[in-house]
């Protein structure tokens, strides 16, 4: 285990790499708004965007640029200072990460309370009532957008407009402090975007569960257990829900990687001051050095959360060596 471990981290560090190099090719190579001109303001003359151009160091090669930023990167651990407002990079994300992890990680609690049983039910009442209500709340789920699904739950539960205002709504989520400083502000205003961000994953989780468990359900070892004499509550729980498990902890690291990485549209519909935010606002600003450590922020996340997930396979199936 020692080994892959040590190996997955090694290539973990060289996606970053990869991934850091193609965000700097990709802007340098697409058409986009020349960060210089941006920050210069109106009517800038010539003489001050090249200035600019020289202090943001944009008048270098392509290549020079890179190697910089990649020395600063990995000997320093720095992202670099945004193009738009000379802060750094680093610090803009950690501030932001706190909201960003608060909603992530509270929105995954609330799918998998809610996915994992209306799965587990479906599959054993299959082809009844219960099923068929269960798997048509889940398609219905699905099909709704997470920026309309957001509006539609602030004009019908938010205690600013909302028709039976019964939670926190659009930007109330504290402009200072996060959910370690002062979690009595910040989780009241975060419950009714983890509802909003839980429902297509809770969908999505109890269809996957559903599946999975009708197709363990009927292995010989669980008929085997049943014939022991095991009750069926323990044959579902301890035989069947262990192995159809197995496959949603991959999309569950997966997801949750993702959400760290920023869940732009919920943040951005709440009015939550996310990674997601922020990087949404740098792209539009062509603001490269926040774009990237975003970017790399969001990777980093994905590729860990992967690792974490692969370890665990190890202990929920016993058949999966390494």
């Amino acid at each position: 285990m020692i080994p892959f471990i040590i190996r997955r981290l090694i290539w973990m560090v060289a996606l970053l790499l990869i991934i850091s190099f193609l965000t700097f090719v990709i802007f340098y190579t697409l058409p986009s708004a020349d960060p210089a001109l941006l920050r210069a303001g109106k009517q800038p003359t010539p003489e001050l965007v090249a200035t600019i151009r020289q202090q943001l160091g944009l008048d270098k090669p392509f290549y020079v640029q890179y190697v910089k930023y990649l020395d600063r990167l990995v000997f320093h651990f720095d992202f670099g200072y945004s193009y738009q407002n000379n802060v750094s990079v680093k610090s803009q994300i950690f501030d932001r990460l706190p909201a960003t992890g608060a909603l992530a990680l509270g929105g995954m609690l609330v799918w998998l309370l809610v996915g994992i049983p209306i799965g587990i039910l479906a599959a054993l009442k299959h082809g009844r009532w219960p099923d068929k209500l269960a798997m048509g709340a889940a398609l219905v789920a699905i099909s709704a957008p997470v920026y309309w699904l957001g509006l539609v739950s602030l004009y019908l539960f938010s205690d600013e407009l909302g028709k039976f205002p019964l939670f926190k709504g659009q930007g109330a989520y504290p402009s200072s402090g996060n959910i370690f400083t002062n979690p009595g502000a910040v989780i009241p205003a975060l419950i009714l975007p983890c509802l909003v961000l839980a429902a297509s994953f809770a969908a999505v989780y109890a269809r996957f569960m559903r599946g999975n468990l009708i197709e363990v359900m009927s292995e010989d070892y669980v008929r085997t257990a049943r014939a022991k004499g095991l009750r069926e509550r323990r044959v579902v729980l301890r035989h069947g829900v262990r192995s159809a498990i197995t496959p949603i902890v991959t999309i569950l690291g997966l997801d949750l990687g993702i959400l760290l990485g920023g869940a732009i549209l919920t943040e951005s519909v709440f009015n939550i001051p996310g990674v997601g935010r922020l990087a949404f606002d740098s792209i539009q600003k062509s603001d490269l050095p926040t774009v990237q450590g975003t970017v790399l922020m969001g990777a980093f996340f994905i590729i860990l959360l992967n690792l974490v997930v692969d370890v665990i396979y190890a202990f929920l199936d016993p058949r999966v060596r390494y």
